[in-house]
């Protein structure tokens, strides 16, 4: 890999080999499209060139085509940025250019003061762009828990129009992902009204809550719909055990009783790796690479070879992830932006067919990757 830098502009030049056969190596640039974003955590794309991005202080923001930064916008839901909360995910209803909905996930705070849940909304953009209109919460976590980590907090509209959100399992609960009568630990299904769909796995359950479409999960901080039609995440595992996992109805995966991962400090978690009844992830990573974000490439920007690649981003192993899959199975691992030296927040394509990052830091960035000779 050479690391670029120019005026304005860093450039990281990514070698990719391939298998024999194939096209010829594909190379990336890193351009930084906007700078000056306070731990931006997720990006969507407006029309017209613009993006909107949230700042896990509590601040969404337009970025303009030329990586302006406009003020942020008003009317946001309250959040807990303590921690791993703050504001969260953002995602623009699919149509959104009739009707100006988008969806915020966030850290909101507790108003009995017994903490804090991650909290999924619904809310009209102005015309203008300044200011969030009819706010109206959809989906709580339940319960509220006094924790500063495992939000989880990534959304995904499936084709039907429901809604899946990851949920952490609070990191000092994570027995909680095994019971069916909370929240923690789960992955969630709504209606776009917050009203729970009838086809729902534990629906008429008396010792489950509706809203619950999977379990076992630990801190789930990346989501995207695949193209076999189902749901795609992956988790953070404790010191590795990093997952893939495609969950299905009513799908137990396993948390805290089998882990790839370990303590922290050491020692075994549960009893092992697998366990009949558990549903095991597609793709593990140990040691850990903490990875956030997810996006499966449709376009052609990077060549044939590249089109239906899963990409994910990586906090800890500070770099870009890109595997090839034969069906859900992961054959092949690459790792992009080494050079780069920054924590990969998220990842995203453009309605332009080019690949989006975000860099978690206090002067974080928005980064688009330009294939080249």
């Amino acid at each position: 890999m050479r690391w670029i830098r120019g005026a304005g502009v860093v450039l990281v030049a990514a070698t990719v080999a391939l298998a024999a056969g194939a096209e010829a190596a594909t190379r990336v640039q890193a351009e930084t499209v906007a700078s000056g974003l306070e731990h931006p955590w997720a990006v969507a794309f407006l029309p017209q060139g613009r993006f909107l991005v949230t700042e896990r202080p509590g601040r969404l923001r337009v970025v303009e085509p030329d990586g302006r930064l406009q003020p942020p916008i008003a009317g946001v839901p309250r959040v807990d940025a303590v921690g791993q909360g703050g504001l969260l995910d953002v995602v623009l209803d699919r149509d959104f250019v009739r009707n100006r909905v988008l969806y915020l996930c966030y850290a909101e705070p507790d108003p009995q003061r017994r903490g804090n849940a991650t909290a999924l909304a619904r809310a009209v953009l102005s015309p203008d762009a300044r200011r969030l209109d009819a706010v109206e919460v959809l989906f709580r976590q339940q319960p509220p828990v006094a924790s500063r980590l495992h939000f989880g907090c990534r959304i995904v509209e499936a084709p039907d129009g429901t809604l899946f959100l990851t949920l952490g399992e609070r990191y000092h609960r994570m027995a909680d992902a095994q019971a069916l009568d909370n929240h923690l630990g789960k992955v969630v299904r709504v209606g776009k009204d917050g009203q729970v769909p009838p086809d729902n796995p534990f629906v008429g359950r008396a010792d489950a809550l509706p809203q619950i479409w999977s379990y076992g999960h630990r801190n789930p901080q990346g989501a995207a719909w695949g193209p076999d039609g189902r749901l795609w995440i992956h988790e953070h595992g404790p010191q590795g055990g990093d997952e893939i996992n495609r969950p299905p109805p009513g799908g137990n995966h396993g948390w805290p009783v089998v882990t790839f991962g370990e303590q922290y400090g050491g020692g075994p978690i549960g009893e092992g790796t697998a366990k009949p009844g558990m549903v095991p992830p597609i793709h593990h990573w140990t040691p850990s690479i903490a990875p956030s974000g997810m996006a499966f490439l449709t376009s052609d920007r990077y060549g044939t070879a590249w089109r239906g690649n899963l990409f994910i981003g990586a906090l800890r192993g500070q770099h870009l992830v890109r595997l090839e899959l034969d069906g859900p199975r992961v054959v092949r691992e690459h790792r992009l932006l080494t050079d780069l030296g920054e924590r990969i927040r998220d990842v995203r394509q453009g309605p332009d067919g080019y690949l989006y990052v975000l860099t978690d830091a206090f002067d974080g960035r928005l980064l688009r990757l330009r294939p080249t000779p």
